[in-house]
């Protein structure tokens, strides 16, 4: 059989997957060939999961079919399954605090009966892995005390240890700051180019999807919606219609691929919103946290002003679109003290502070540590999902500055609805002031 004629790494003919009386997935086509990294994407609960899922032989389609390298998947045995197609999940709890190196051999445990050892030649390829996802020098630490960073290269060495032709990889970026998210998805797309394996990776960053992807799948309610090379799926109107948001798209002149702009929706304001010109309230958050809260706040009639964030960084992109006025540093460079300074000065003028959930690592730390000065005299809110333990990538130090806060009366909040209660109660209002032009950036 030659290369054109091989069956495709995973085939979903006009697959669908019921959960009970709901329909996850309904008459989906996906193809996905050797050697290609296809972004799979859409809104929560389009059905990306289910996909995944059903790949997996975890979820028998209802209708059509779902097939591994030509064969259907439920006539696979586990060990068989095993040995075509790894996973890496959404979250995964390491519970034993067993070696780093050990932790990745379990990926080779297809391949072994139940007495068999590991040989001297998979360690040996195991460590070559660990080299080259940087996790060599950490090899013999036990796997609770890596970083959230390090946890997430380490679930994906385990995946790549299986060595098999097919990667699933569902939202494998998630609660990463922008730094190890590139970094990941880098490692994954070279994976799929010098070793032809398949890799299909369920992503909400349609942005990064277009920088990494051969080809982007959009699902929408369980239906397969767009397919095709970023340049031709991206488009302001997928956007619209998908996800009920405008934006401007925009060509990145280095590499020729398109990115999105995500722009404030010209609609009423909600009913029973205040009344305009509150605040003004000043957002915490990086890596995209912050754009549906700046977008919110923004249509409740808050003022708002938002920092450090870095240029480029969606949350910045979004900023920029609304008119709030904003600290900005250079992309991933660590915040300088004339940012910082900006920054403190936006904190100053503030009559309320939200920090939202953003993944916290060396270069915005600070973002948390300049609060210090003025968390007990203006409230300030922190939102607590997902917890800072899952975002910190600063060794602990997130975590450490975070606990001060608390301490310092910092008011948490489990989720938007405590949030908005919380800035109705504290935050004063005042009179509209005269409107003398569109307000910059800081």
């Amino acid at each position: 059989m030659t290369a054109d004629s091989a069956p495709p790494a995973l085939a979903l003919r006009g697959t669908t997957v019921r959960y009970g009386d709901r329909v996850g997935i309904e008459r989906v086509d996906l193809s996905v060939a050797r050697g290609e990294f296809v972004a799979l994407t859409g809104p929560n609960g389009s059905g990306k999961t289910t996909v995944m899922r059903a790949a997996l032989g975890f979820l028998p389609p209802s209708e059509g079919s779902v097939e591994l390298f030509g064969r259907p998947v439920g006539t696979l045995s586990i060990r068989q399954r095993a040995r075509s197609v790894a996973w890496v999940p959404q979250e995964e709890s390491l519970r034993d605090n067993i070696s780093l190196l050990e932790y990745v051999l379990y990926g080779r445990y297809p391949f072994h009966s139940f007495l068999d050892r590991e040989t001297a030649a998979e360690r040996a390829r195991v460590r070559e892995l660990l080299h080259t996802l940087a996790l060599e020098d950490r090899a013999e630490d036990g796997v609770l005390s890596l970083s959230g960073g390090e946890r997430q290269r380490a679930i994906l060495g385990r995946a790549l240890a299986q060595e098999t032709p097919l990667l699933l990889l569902d939202e494998p970026t998630s609660h990463l700051d922008i730094g190890h998210q590139l970094d990941l998805l880098h490692r994954v797309r070279v994976r799929a180019r010098s070793t032809g394996v398949a890799i299909v990776a369920a992503l909400h960053d349609l942005n990064l999807a277009a920088r990494f992807a051969d080809r982007i799948v959009v699902l929408s309610r369980g239906h397969r919606v767009a397919d095709g090379p970023p340049t031709t799926v991206l488009s302001e109107d997928l956007l619209a219609r998908v996800w009920g948001v405008d934006a401007d798209l925009a060509v990145d002149r280095r590499t020729g691929l398109p990115y999105l702009i995500p722009r404030r929706i010209a609609s009423e304001r909600p009913r029973g919103a205040p009344s305009p010109f509150i605040g003004p309230v000043h957002v915490v958050g990086g890596g995209g946290a912050a754009a549906p809260f700046l977008r919110e706040l923004s249509e409740r009639g808050y003022r708002v002003t938002a920092g450090a964030l870095h240029l480029l960084d969606t949350d910045a992109e979004v900023a920029d679109a609304l008119g709030v006025p904003c600290a900005i540093e250079s992309p991933f460079a660590p915040l300088g003290e004339e940012v910082r300074a900006r920054h403190r000065a936006l904190l100053a003028g503030a009559k309320a502070i939200v920090v939202v959930p953003f993944a916290v690592g060396p270069s915005n730390l600070a973002n948390l540590e300049d609060l210090r000065s003025f968390v007990a005299e203006v409230p300030t809110f922190l939102l607590t999902r997902p917890p800072i333990r899952e975002r910190d990538f600063a060794d602990g130090r997130a975590q450490a500055v975070y606990a001060e806060l608390v301490a310092a009366g910092a008011i948490e909040v489990d989720d938007r609805a405590a949030l908005l209660e919380g800035l109705e109660r504290e935050v004063p209002r005042s009179p509209a002031p005269a409107r003398a032009g569109s307000p910059g950036t800081a």
